[in-house]
């Protein structure tokens, strides 16, 4: 991949805090598209990944705890954005396209930058369909955005290993040849485009 996906990075990563900005607290108990994970767990995980990233930017991402540590303390918004500013300083580093990274929860072995950015990009677009789902929202990628991420959803690994609940992706699930692009993301890496929770919020 030669595409230098930091601008639609920053981008991402605007459109997924529009959907944090409208989480409440008696949000955070709510179910979410992953199974494993309530709002709050699914938010805390986003944090820790951006966490992890920067790490793997500065050539220090090889501890899988790093990837693990995020908190959102009182204010979950504000962390999300906190983890965001480091993860896009980081990633604006002279040269970090063409940097090594560690990403332990993916591969054993280096990524080379320009395809880890992609990876946090296109986790940042199917976050934010997360955290909409959850809420009951609507999720409108641009069609860059969607272009952009279904090419690089192409890439993620498929096998057992790094395919599953608790994993960085869900198994692909199956759809129709016809479907829209968005709901193709979504079922290449591990959503049911059709998954609702169980109730929405009062608003």
């Amino acid at each position: 991949m030669s595409t230098d996906f930091r601008d639609l990075d920053r981008r991402a990563a605007d459109f997924y805090l529009t959907f944090v900005a409208q989480v409440k607290p008696a949000d955070l108990t709510l179910a979410t598209p992953c199974s494993d994970w309530t709002l709050h767990g699914l938010l805390r995980h986003q944090v820790s990944q951006d966490e992890g990233f920067a790490a793997a930017a500065r050539g220090d991402g090889g501890d899988l705890q790093v990837w693990r540590n995020g908190s959102l303390g009182d204010d979950p918004h504000a962390a999300a954005r906190a983890s965001l500013d480091l993860v896009t300083g980081a990633f604006a580093e002279e040269g970090v396209p063409d940097r090594p990274f560690l990403m332990p929860e993916v591969t054993d072995r280096p990524v080379p930058g320009r395809m880890a950015v992609s990876f946090h990009f296109v986790d940042l677009v199917v976050h934010a369909w997360d955290v909409a789902a959850t809420l009951g929202l609507p999720w409108e990628p641009s069609a860059e955005m969607l272009e952009a991420s279904l090419a690089v959803a192409a890439l993620v690994p498929t096998d057992d290993a790094t395919r599953g609940p608790g994993l960085a992706f869900d198994r692909a699930v199956p759809a129709p040849e016809d479907v829209s692009p968005g709901d193709r993301l979504l079922t290449l890496l591990g959503r049911s485009p059709s998954w609702a929770p169980s109730q929405y919020r009062w608003v």
